[in-house]
Formats: C-alpha cells, structure tokens, sequence
C-alpha cells in the first residue's frame, strides 16, 4: 500500500521516491512524480531553496480485471457504439513544435519574438480544430509533452477555443481566445520558484503574490506592439467570478469579458485533473460535477456549452461501476458527460446512465 510523507529537503536521502512534481519558472517539470530521487536532483532541490517535498512509501497495488465478454455481448457492444463527436487532435509534430513555442513564451516574456511564438500556437491549434471539423475536447490526448507543464496552458486555450467556437463566436474571436488562453498564466514566470513548488498550504503573503499573477501577466503583455485589448482582458480577468467575488479586481458579472468568462472555466476544470506539487488531481467526474456546481460564480451559458464540448469517457474506453461490474463504453450523452451508455462485459445489460431511470444509483468510478 502507497503512503504519502511530508520531508524536509535536508532530509532526503539517494533511492526515495518522490510523489509530486518539481516545476521551474519556465514551466517545466525538473523532476517528475514517482522519480527516484538521485544525489544530484537532492541536490538541485536544495539549491532552489524548496523546503521540503512529499515523498512515496510502500507498494502500488496492481489489480486487473480479467473480464471477457460473450460473443453475444460484443454483438451487442457493436450494433450500439456510437462514435464520439469530432475531437481535436494534434499530431506528435504539431505537439514539439507547441511545446518548443510554450518554452520559449514562458522563459522569455520580454523577448521581440514572444508574440510571434504565442501566435503561431494559436495557429496550429485553430487548424487542428478545423481540419478536423472539431467541436469536442477529449483531454488526455491533448498532452503536449510529459515534461512541461505548459500542458496546462495548450489544454485552457484548446478548451476555450473549442468552447468559444460551439457559443458561437467568430473565427476570428476564436483564434484569439486561443491566444489569450495560451497566455494566461504568463503572470507565473514572475512568481519565486520555492512558491510555485510549495507542496504545503500557502501562507497569506505567498497566496496574495500568487494571486497577482493576471496583473503581472497584463503587464508583460500590455506593452506589446499590436496587442488586442480582448486578449488582455482574457488574461487579467480569468480568476473573476460573476459573484463579485474573483481576483484581482473584485469584477461582477457585468464587467467581466466573454473571454475571460470561457477561459475561467476551461482553467478551473483542468487545474482541477491536473496534479500540481501540492495536490493530486480530481477525476474528471469529479471535476465536472464541480464545475456544475459554481452557477453562482461561472457564467452559466457557458457551464452548458463547456458540459456539451468535454469528453470524459471515450467510446470503446472501458470503465468501472459502482455497483463492481467493468462496462465498455458504447455512446456518449452531450448534456451529461459523466454518464454515457455503456455495456457490462460479465452481464451484457445496456446501462444508459443518463436516460434510464433505472440506473440512477449507478455511477462510474
């Protein structure tokens, strides 16, 4: 069994195994969760002035389910599989060509080349949309790249773009809430490394310089020549709520932008599934129930437009139930991305999890 242990840097010794990542200003990940710890990367940890880290003990529990299904059952998975809506894809060049952007962005804000960089992702992205006509997110094949967690920022701005362009917005709106989505964490390289690293609670004074990130991200970029005044409002409004009560300004619904709207949300449910050095992630259900439930804080249209774009459990992924038995999964519901239709291998029965009353007490794990 897996434990988890809270030890100073002083402390490490050559062969712990450390279970959270270790990130740079740049964004990038210096040493990864589950690596075994060396000399050197103790070493290095010290140098960057991290207190402490979390650390694994014991064993992972491998458990398979070894569950096959009848000739009638596959029959059965066939004639009902549904195949999801269009995804965006990204090929593994497009892939190193972002990442190689994202890094360059993120540790050179001030460079002459930065808005080229943050445009030509934005580019890829939007012909990775429309090439492939695509209206839905599924999240785990957007990884960038294991290492850089400029993940988050292609996932916000891809999300965004995908929300954007199934509210209804323009071409042109779209490209550039991809760029703003890209973008709006920029504010973080300015932010000392042993804070962004801290795998504890901040304190009051460290949660203040964290949440000033959307101002110093507006004013790296506020000086650019060119720059669109909707993409700086992306940037510095993202962490607005439309209860008045976000940051950095304190904006009601009235005076937060669309793109800042669209980004809030796409951010929030990722930063939600993504590990950081001071928390695992959620699931993506858990995730999506949360989401649904800030009505009072996320503008509500588009909760409804994001619940329509995001794919939680792809068709022909397998699944685990509550109530123990393994499903395929044959059709996905656009309303209710957390309960498709799927098929028990051991029983065959069709669980339609979100139209079948039925099968109300029935959730996947």
């Amino acid at each position: 069994m897996v434990k988890r242990r809270f030890l100073s840097t002083r402390m490490l010794e050559n062969g712990m195994v450390i279970d959270q990542s270790i990130i740079d200003k740049s964004g990038r990940i210096l040493v990864a969760r589950k690596t075994v710890l060396d000399d050197y990367m103790i070493d290095a940890l010290r140098k960057m002035k991290i207190s402490g880290v979390y650390i694994r003990e014991g064993e992972e529990e491998i458990v398979e389910s070894g569950v096959e299904a009848s000739p009638e059952t596959l029959q059965k998975i066939e004639k009902l599989t549904k195949q999801d809506r269009s995804k965006v894809k990204l090929t593994e060049s497009v892939k190193a060509r972002v990442a190689e952007g994202m890094q360059f962005m993120f540790s050179n804000p001030r460079a002459e080349g930065f808005m080229d960089a943050a445009n030509s992702i934005s580019e890829e992205l939007m012909k990775a949309i429309t090439e492939n006509d695509a209206i839905a997110v599924d999240i785990d094949i957007l990884k960038v790249s294991d290492e850089y967690t400029f993940k988050h920022s292609v996932d916000v701005a891809s999300m965004a773009m995908i929300i954007g362009k199934q509210y209804g917005l323009s071409d042109k709106d779209v490209y550039q809430i991809g760029v703003a989505g890209l973008l709006h964490d920029l504010g973080k390289a300015e932010i000392p490394n042993e804070v962004l690293n801290k795998p504890s609670k901040l304190t009051e004074e460290e949660f203040a310089l964290m949440k000033k990130h959307p101002v110093l991200g507006y004013n790296l970029l506020k000086e650019k020549p060119n720059m669109v005044p909707e993409i700086l409002l992306g940037v510095l409004q993202h962490h607005e709520k439309m209860d008045g009560g976000g940051y950095p300004l304190g904006l009601g619904a009235s005076r937060i932008c669309p793109y800042a709207r669209i980004i809030a949300v796409a951010d929030i449910y990722d930063a939600l599934v993504t590990e950081r050095p001071y928390k695992k992630g959620f699931s993506p259900r858990d995730a999506v129930e949360m989401i649904m439930a800030m009505t009072a804080e996320l503008d509500m249209k588009v909760i409804q437009v994001f619940l329509g774009s995001v794919i939680l459990y792809p068709v022909e992924s397998l699944v685990q139930l509550s109530n123990g038995e393994t499903a395929r999964v044959v059709e996905n519901n656009t309303n209710y991305p957390t309960r498709p239709k799927v098929v028990g291998l051991s029983s065959g029965k069709i669980y339609d999890l979100a139209g079948d009353v039925k099968c109300a007490n029935v959730i996947i794990v």
